[in-house]
């Protein structure tokens, strides 16, 4: 199932050619060249490889065809006349980035050209928020599928749904941003769909075996263990990174079991939720919640998981917020991961700066969520795709698009026209 750009080495100096254009090298944490791997975007192609080609950032996107206006159609573009083209684009590249069974490729690249759960949860909720409910069903039956029999989804997946075998541990963040992903899916549809609470029971053995998983991995201060989160490096202490998507994950399984009528499991992971929350406010709170529970580890984009939508405001961690992107805001006008990321400080990550501008939405602020969202709109490729990241520059940098990034883009201007569903807790 790879799919992708042809690829040409141009120098051994890893400048490569994608999509048409050449593009330098950057340096990795470590010192050594690695290939920056631009490129304008996707689109659907019925001749070429798995029904989609690279296209060059100069490329015209030109107007959807035929069956790409009909699922736009179909469902809902938010953000209105000055951001309908970036919704527009990135909800056609989340199309072309998902397979008819429900899997999600990070970005069409052979590094990249894998399913991560975390992605794929996001990519669920966006399709749920544009009115694509059958689409975000499938990529939930999709991950239910693969997950483990311990409630824990690995780092990521071959598209095949095979296990890609590079040594990396299954990431307990999975338990949490799953099980989230169902309760918003299940937000909107049980309203308006008499077959969501069938899709939900298929659904709930791989929501009560997350919850469970995430339940019992708390230790005795209410966090869970340490271990790599989306910065996807090694950590011997624990991280808002894992803790945020797990309380999100325990609140949204204690409520859909309320739902189902099973006030068991709804108490215990109600309980555990608390927990976890206490953990969360007593050892990352005092601290102004950074990256782990000491204040050297810097501030972390993850405290943006700790509100709206994924909580109700907080006045702490609204404060936490402003501290955090006060830190990581760079003068190219993007967020970095954090304050103590490894890698190239002068390089804007765009999924982290999405979900500065998901908080603000989500969260009624308006102004900043729009100064975000104009930055993410400048910063596109000339095909109009979102990058992985905006370099010191202000050029889009390695891929594009990213899932990720068009998942969160889209739910944030979704909530700047209609509030999102808000878990409980």
């Amino acid at each position: 199932m790879r799919r992708g750009a042809r690829w040409v080495a141009i120098t051994a100096a890893s400048a490569v050619l994608c999509g048409g254009i050449a593009i330098a090298a950057a340096d990795s944490p470590a010192g050594k060249p690695v290939p920056r791997l631009l490129q304008g975007g996707v689109a659907a192609d019925p001749a070429a490889p798995g029904g989609r080609r690279s296209l060059p950032g100069d490329a015209d996107p030109g107007q959807p065809d035929a069956a790409e206006a009909a699922w736009l159609a179909a469902g809902r573009i938010p953000g209105g006349a000055a951001y309908r083209g970036m919704a527009e684009r990135a909800l056609l590249d989340l199309r072309l980035l998902t397979s008819p069974d429900g899997t999600v490729a990070a970005a069409w690249h052979p590094v990249w050209d894998y399913m991560w759960p975390r992605d794929a949860a996001w990519v669920a909720a966006a399709y749920t928020a544009t009115g694509h409910g059958a689409d975000a069903l499938a990529v939930l039956r999709r991950l239910a599928a693969l997950q483990n029999a311990d409630g824990t989804w690995e780092a990521r997946y071959r598209l095949d749904g095979g296990h890609v075998g590079d040594g990396r541990t299954a990431q307990l963040d999975g338990s949490g941003w799953v099980p989230w992903a169902v309760w918003f899916w299940y937000a909107y549809q049980a309203p308006a769909d008499p077959a969501a609470a069938a899709a939900l029971d298929e659904l709930w053995p791989a929501v009560a075996a997350a919850a469970d998983r995430a339940a019992g991995s708390l230790r005795g201060n209410g966090l869970p263990p340490a271990g790599p989160d989306y910065w996807e490096t090694r950590t011997d202490q624990v991280t808002l990174g894992t803790a945020a998507p797990l309380l999100a994950g325990l609140r949204g399984a204690a409520d859909l079991a309320a739902k189902r009528g099973d006030s068991a499991a709804a108490q215990r992971w109600s309980q555990a939720a608390d927990r976890l929350a206490a953990g969360v406010r007593g050892t990352f709170g005092p601290h102004g919640y950074p990256r782990t529970p000491t204040a050297r580890s810097g501030a972390d984009t993850a405290v943006t998981w700790l509100g709206p939508p994924f909580a109700a405001p907080a006045a702490d961690v609204t404060a936490a917020v402003r501290d955090a992107e006060q830190e990581l805001t760079l003068p190219n006008g993007g967020i970095l991961p954090g304050g103590d990321w490894r890698g190239r400080k002068d390089v804007a990550w765009t999924p982290e700066t999405a979900s500065f501008a998901l908080f603000d939405a989500a969260s009624g602020a308006r102004e900043a969520a729009d100064r975000r969202l104009a930055w993410l709109d400048r910063h596109r490729t000339g095909y109009g795709s979102l990058p992985e990241k905006v370099d010191a520059e202000g050029r889009p940098a390695s891929v594009a698009p990213l899932a990720w990034t068009a998942a969160t883009v889209v739910l944030a201007l979704a909530a700047q026209e209609t509030p999102l569903p808000v878990l409980p807790g």
